[in-house]
C-alpha cells in the first residue's frame, strides 16, 4: 500500500547536502560518467550487471533453527545479529563512561520571539574535563505543558552554523586533517541549518550536537576523539573488532540520550534521531544497537548503512574501504569482506531488522546512484519478516516506488527526485512520520 503525504511545509535549506554541489564531505567524484571509476575501482551503475547474491537470513538463528517467536527473537537471534556487526562492520564500543557529567550552563532561556526555550549542555565523557567532550543544544516548544517528543540530529558542524540564535555558544570544529579545532565561522557549512520553528510547530523539541566534538571524522584525528580514551595503554594499534568512528558517533548519540532522559521537558520515551550520509549510517547504527531511541529516520545512508552490501550497484565496501577512504570509521574486520563480500555474515537488511519493530524512516534520492536507492528499499523489503514476527507493518510492497510517493508504515521508504542528502521538501515527510508514531503518548 502506497501512501502519499497530504500536506506540503514549505521550509528552508535545512540539511541540504548535495553530492553535485560538494556539499558532503569527501564526496566522490566520477571521472567518467561512461566509465566510472573512484578510488581505483570500477563502479557499476548498470542494473543488468548487479549480479545475483543471496541475503543472510535474520530469522535464522546461528545453529540453523528457525525463529519462530518474538521470545526467540529478543533473546537469542538479536544478540547474535548485534554481535556479528560489532565483530564484522561497526566494532565493539563501551557503554555509558564512568565519568559522564553534564553541565547545564543555559538552564532555559526564550528563544525565536518565545515560540522556543533553549537549553545548552556540555557533556563530558571523562572526570577529565579538559578531554572530549560535547556541547548539546536543544529547543523546546515554551508553550508545552507536559514532556514533548524529541528529534535528535547528528550533524555535520558546530551548533552556531546550525541554528541561526545569537544567544548559542560560539562553536568550533576539526579542521580537515582532525588535528586542530578552529572557529564554527572559519569551518565549512552544510545547507542553512535546523528548520527549528517548523519542527516546534509540529510539536516536537530538536536538539543536535556536532559529530566532530565526539570523533574527529579524519584518519589522523583518533588521538583526539573519544576513542583514544579507551585504547590500552601501550597498545598502538586497533583491535579487530575494535569501533571506528561510526560507532563513535553513534556513542555519542548514546550519551546525548543519557542526558535526554533527565530532561524534565523532554519525554525520554520518545527521542528521535535523524542524521544524513556517513551520519545516515550513524543514526542507523545507533538505533539498531541502543533500544532507548524510539524512532530513526536514516537520510541516504548507503552502502555501510541501509543498502545492500552485497548489490553489486553504486558504491560498494571495496570502494568504501580503499586506501586514504573511510576504513577508519569501522571495525578492522571489515577489510576481510572487501573482495569478499559474499562471506560477510551480516548485510543491510539485518541491520534495519535490528531497529524493529520501532519505526524507521529511509529517505534517499531517485539520482544518488552512488548511495543505491534501489538497495536500500529492497533492504527494507527483506527485513519486513522480521517487523511482521514483532507485530508491525514492514513496507507491505515489493515494488519500488516513484520518487515522491512515501511508503509510510512501522517500516517506512521515501525517495525524493533529487541527488544526495535531504531537501527541504523532505521535512514534511519527516514530520508526517514523526507524527503517525510519536504524537501519541505511550
Amino acid at each position: 500500500m502506497l501512501r502519499r503525504v497530504g500536506f506540503s511545509l514549505i521550509f528552508f535549506a535545512a540539511f541540504s547536502y548535495s553530492v553535485t554541489q560538494g556539499q558532503v564531505p569527501n564526496a566522490p567524484a566520477v571521472e567518467d560518467p561512461k566509465r566510472p571509476v573512484v578510488a581505483g575501482i570500477p563502479v557499476n551503475y548498470d542494473e543488468a550487471r548487479v549480479g545475483s547474491y543471496t541475503l543472510p537470513d535474520p530469522l535464522l538463528l546461528a545453529d540453523g533453527k528457525p525463529v519462530h517467536d518474538a521470545k526467540s527473537w529478543y533473546t537469542k537471534r538479536r544478540p547474535q545479529i548485534v554481535r556479528l556487526f560489532e565483530e564484522n562492520q561497526y566494532g565493539r564500543a563501551p557503554g555509558r563512561p564512568s565519568g559522564l557529567s553534564f553541565d547545564v550552563f543555559d538552564k532555559g532561556t526564550p528563544a525565536f520571539d518565545g515560540k522556543a526555550t533553549r537549553r545548552q549542555v556540555t557533556i563530558y565523557f571523562s572526570s577529565n574535563k579538559t578531554g572530549p567532550k560535547m556541547d548539546l543544544l536543544i529547543y523546546l516548544p515554551a508553550a508545552a505543558s507536559k514532556p514533548v517528543p524529541l528529534l535528535l540530529t547528528v550533524s555535520f558542524t558546530a551548533n552556531t552554523n546550525m541554528v541561526d540564535d545569537p544567544g548559542i555558544k560560539p562553536g568550533t570544529v576539526w579542521d580537515a586533517k582532525g588535528t586542530k579545532r578552529i572557529p564554527a565561522s572559519e569551518g565549512r557549512r552544510f545547507g542553512r541549518g535546523l528548520p527549528v520553528k517548523q519542527i516546534l510547530d509540529a510539536g516536537f523539541g530538536v536538539a543536535t550536537f556536532y559529530y566532530g566534538d565526539v570523533d574527529p571524522d579524519s584518519p589522523d584525528g583518533f588521538p583526539n576523539g573519544v576513542r583514544a580514551l579507551y585504547r590500552p595503554p601501550g597498545q598502538a594499534q586497533a583491535a579487530p573488532d575494535d569501533w571506528g568512528a561510526i560507532a563513535a558517533w553513534a556513542w555519542g548519540l548514546s550519551r546525548a540520550m543519557d542526558y535526554l532522559e533527565t530532561d524534565h521537558g523532554v519525554d525520554g520515551k520518545r527521542v528521535a534521531i535523524m542524521g544524513i550520509s556517513r551520519l545516515g549510517k550513524t543514526v542507523m547504527w545507533a538505533g539498531a544497537s541502543d533500544t532507548r531511541f524510539a524512532l530513526v529516520i536514516a537520510s541516504c545512508s548507503g552502502e555501510g548503512g541501509a543498502a545492500l552490501s552485497r548489490r553489486n550497484y553504486g558504491e560498494t565496501v571495496a570502494h568504501l574501504l580503499a586506501p586514504s577512504r573511510y576504513s577508519y570509521q569501522f571495525a578492522v574486520n571489515y577489510q576481510k569482506y572487501a573482495a569478499h563480500v559474499d562471506q560477510l555474515p551480516v548485510d543491510a537488511n539485518m541491520l534495519i531488522a535490528l531497529i524493529a519493530p520501532r519505526p524507521l524512516l529511509l529517505q534517499t534520492g531517485d539520482k544518488d546512484y552512488w548511495s543505491d536507492p534501489k538497495g536500500e528499499f529492497l533492504a527494507a523489503v527483506a527485513a519486513g519478516p522480521v517487523y511482521q514476527l514483532l507485530g508491525k507493518d514492514g513496507l507491505d510492497s515489493n515494488t519500488w516506488p516513484p520518487a515522491g510517493t512515501p511508503i509510510l508504515h512501522t517500516l517506512a521508504y521515501f525517495m525524493h527526485d533529487g541527488g544526495h542528502g535531504s531537501l527541504p521538501s523532505d521535512w514534511s515527510v519527516y514530520l508526517d512520520f514523526m507524527k503517525m508514531h510519536l504524537q501519541t503518548e505511550p
